[in-house]
């Protein structure tokens, strides 16, 4: 946490009245706002019965959860010479709105719907390769990555590939990661998550 004052924009984010924190903390409104100010500095032990309980709010035990256990380990891959029809195919068929593409083993860039319906309705779309239209790669994490730092990822891009020794081994998509930051179980339907 850069500073005491983030703690109200933590607060606030989850529309957690001032109120509501004083009482869980056994402090008064009065205390507890000259703090989000900055007018006084509280102790270690009140800002951390502090974080416990906005975490607790938040379903949360961010230093505990990883990447690897929001992840979606099996990642379904769209080759870099296949043509528009062979990934919409695959895409469709593993329920997917966008797939990591890879050329000789190694991820080279990303494929999604929106491309692939730009792209089909050019006449020379049955010769475009996927090459030939992906997107940018989605970013990668290490496998013990905190599942909290994916939140700010994922605004950014549709999915985060996650790796261990440097061979992807999961994805994270949205939805997996709001799954596994609410408790929820990570069911997914037989095809998979929606990237």
């Amino acid at each position: 946490m850069d500073s005491i004052t983030d703690l109200r924009k933590r607060r606030l984010s989850l529309g957690i009245p001032l109120g509501e924190v004083a009482r869980a903390v056994g402090r008064s409104d009065a205390t507890l706002s000259r703090i989000e100010r900055g007018q006084i500095r509280p102790s270690y032990e009140l800002v951390q019965r502090i974080l416990g309980y906005l975490e607790e709010r938040e379903g949360v035990a961010a230093p505990h959860m990883r990447a690897c256990d929001v992840m979606h380990a099996e990642v379904v891959f769209v080759e870099a010479s296949s043509s528009l029809s062979q990934a919409s195919e695959v895409m469709e068929r593993g329920g997917f709105s966008q797939a990591p593409v890879v050329d000789g083993g190694r991820v080279t860039g990303s494929i999604s719907e929106t491309a692939i319906l730009r792209t089909l309705a050019r006449p020379e779309a049955r010769r475009i390769r996927v090459r030939d239209v992906q997107e940018g790669a989605y970013p990668q994490v290490d496998a013990n990555c905190p599942a909290d730092l994916l939140t700010a990822l994922l605004t950014r891009y549709p999915a985060v590939l996650v790796a261990r020794r440097g061979e992807v081994c999961g994805i994270v998509a949205k939805s997996d990661l709001i799954r596994g930051l609410r408790g929820t179980p990570l069911r997914r339907s037989p095809g998979g998550p929606s990237a």
